[in-house]
């Protein structure tokens, strides 16, 4: 019989954090959930915190705290408020596996509390190692922490690499559906709307990594986290479009063979995967069969139209802080554009200002990964505003 793991999800309310309670819901034998976090839906929040009845709830937005405590009052259950909470659920002694599915750069802490206290990390916060890669893997080095990425992509390379010698690994590419606007020059992409980026071909996601894929900056945040996860140069990151997101990314290894990893494009395949590591568990999800696909078909990325792809390459190459810059201006921009107030070519403009004129350091600590977050943050509304 399996033994229970006990697991803390960080953005339960999420697109991430639902889909991982489908899994543990599917799977009550194995998974028991001790934390619960969500940022403002607390409706939703206290309906999950009901039905899985964790140890700890918070609640970040603690306008709404109230609303939660009293739904969850006389049930057993500790509700907590601010963002310093999510450390704390992050931290839960009675938990085994911390899986991080807050949004952006807000993850960076919490991750770092859990593998300070020994847990084991399902990644599905890229952000965490884009904005301090370094920083958050010689911590888990030193802590014998293990980080499961949740991303399909990484999941995809995470799967082939298993059983394989160390240092047999010669390059990786990382598959991109491509977005709605696969084929869109520059003058189209110019007058897009908001509606038509939240439009997904094939995958469900939150707002903000949906608008990511459709300007391509989700796939090169992929890009800097893959470095960091798999101990990778630029040189040995090759991003290929695939429309159908069947192939989810390939190894290829030092004497030439590659390793593919494919399935349906369905969250829930490397959430399972990431939870149950090193097992691999039964699971009643749709097969995918290759007479429904007759093509699979591959294409380069279009670095013309689609700018920001280079400008995460760039930020990898350069180092330093450079990648914190560009998340934390992407996360300026993207939500600028959710609330029209830029375009959608205008948020690559606004990262690269922020590329050239937020103060560049070499070697940052968590101190200047913070401040740089801040003040690239500060800079970037500014630019948005005027």
């Amino acid at each position: 019989m399996a033994i229970i793991k006990n697991i803390s999800i960080l953005g339960s309310t999420g697109s991430v954090g639902t889909q991982t309670l489908e899994v543990v819901r599917a799977n009550p034998e194995r998974y028991r959930v001790v934390a619960l976090t969500g940022q403002s839906n607390d409706e939703l929040l206290i309906r999950q915190s009901l039905e899985f009845h964790p140890e700890l709830v918070v609640i970040t937005d603690e306008g709404k705290y109230l609303k939660v405590k009293e739904a969850l009052s006389g049930k057993g259950i500790r509700v907590i408020t601010g963002e310093a909470s999510l450390v704390e659920a992050a931290a839960l002694t009675s938990a085994h596996m911390v899986l991080t599915a807050v949004v952006g750069s807000a993850g960076l802490r919490p991750t770092i509390a859990a593998i300070e206290a020994g847990k084991d990390i399902a990644l599905a916060n890229k952000e965490t190692l884009v904005v301090a890669g370094e920083l958050i893997t010689a911590l888990a080095k030193k802590h014998a922490v293990k980080i499961i990425p949740v991303d399909s992509e990484h999941s995809a390379i995470f799967q082939c690499l298993v059983g394989e010698e160390e240092h047999s690994l010669e390059k990786i590419y990382l598959t991109a559906s491509g977005g709605p606007f696969r084929g869109k020059d520059r003058e189209f992409l110019a007058g897009v709307t908001k509606a038509q980026a939240l439009k997904h071909p094939n995958w469900v996601m939150g707002a903000k990594i949906t608008i990511d894929s459709a300007s391509m900056m989700n796939k090169g945040l992929e890009v800097i986290e893959a470095k960091w996860l798999f101990g990778l140069a630029a040189d040995q990151i090759d991003v290929i479009v695939h429309p159908q997101s069947i192939v989810h990314s390939i190894a290829q290894f030092k004497d030439g063979s590659m390793k593919a990893q494919m399935g349906l494009p369905d969250m829930k395949l490397p959430i399972h995967y990431a939870l149950a590591y090193p097992e691999r568990v039964d699971t009643k999800f749709p097969r995918f069969n290759f007479l429904d696909y007759p093509e699979l078909t591959f294409f380069p990325p279009d670095p013309v139209s689609f700018r920001n792809l280079d400008i995460a390459f760039q930020a990898m190459r350069k180092g330093g802080n450079m990648p914190c810059i560009v998340n934390a201006a992407n996360e300026v921009v993207v939500n600028a554009f959710l609330q029209d107030r830029l375009g959608f070519l205008e948020m690559s403009d606004v990262i690269e200002r922020c590329m050239s004129e937020v103060p560049f350091i070499g070697e940052p600590g968590l101190v200047n990964y913070l401040e740089t977050d801040e003040h690239t943050r500060i800079f970037a509304r500014q630019l948005v505003t005027k």
